[in-house]
């Protein structure tokens, strides 16, 4: 589990796409605005190329706001290899079918933020098992997206109440979010909501952080 300093603000969540330069401005965009967590995925990228957008992320995130984390999605080896290029990298977000927890743990080291995905009751039951060694859950999907198919039906708003209500980890909301249903959402007591499209198409991504960061206050 991290340490208390190392905790995150997961209110507003970045989950990145591409891997251009405009993935790393957006993501040192959101950062600065105050994004508590910036996830870089890029599921068809090299081994090589996703660990030099990672270190990009991470370089471009840590001038941009310290306090903001990096994550990266599925590939604990990326992570660890980030790590010791010395890039500031907190973590790795794992699927069902990623590493599993206890050994990314053991990869990670104690401090390190592991987050697992789910979106069922009995995924969310059997990532309560691993408390000791997972820091955060991501449950979706809120509703159906294109980015990702996980094969679960859409939560919905009254989806999160349940896993809310069972959850001793934070819970991160997940699929096609807008900063429209922020409110709500964050009502079902959820700690954070996770955006790709929200964040990575917009114009202005530091003023959506901020529009999502309002509804938690």
């Amino acid at each position: 589990m991290t340490s208390a300093e190392m905790t995150p603000d997961y209110r507003c969540y970045l989950v990145t796409s591409g891997t251009e330069r405009h993935t790393v401005e957006v993501a040192a965009a959101a950062a600065h605005a105050g994004a508590g967590v910036v996830q870089v995925r890029a599921k068809e990228a090299s081994a090589a190329e996703l660990l030099a957008l990672t270190i990009a992320v991470a370089d471009a995130v840590a001038q941009a706001n310290p306090a903001t984390r990096v994550l990266v999605d599925d590939r604990t080896d990326i992570a660890y290899a980030a790590c010791l290029a010395g890039a500031a990298v907190h973590g790795v977000h794992l699927g069902q079918d990623d590493l599993p927890v206890r050994p990314a743990r053991e990869l990670l080291g104690p401090d390190a933020i592991i987050g697992l995905t789910t979106g069922t009751l009995a995924l969310v039951e059997q990532a309560l098992a691993l408390a000791s060694v997972v820091d955060y859950i991501g449950a979706g999907p809120y509703r159906k997206t294109p980015t990702k198919d996980s094969g679960r039906p859409p939560l919905g708003v009254d989806g999160y109440r349940p896993i809310v209500a069972v959850s001793s980890l934070p819970v991160v909301a997940i699929g096609d979010i807008t900063p429209v249903d922020v409110p709500a959402l964050a009502a079902t007591g959820i700690a954070g909501v996770a955006l790709v499209r929200a964040l990575m198409a917009s114009p202005d991504p530091g003023a959506v952080v901020r529009a999502v960061l309002a509804n938690f206050r």
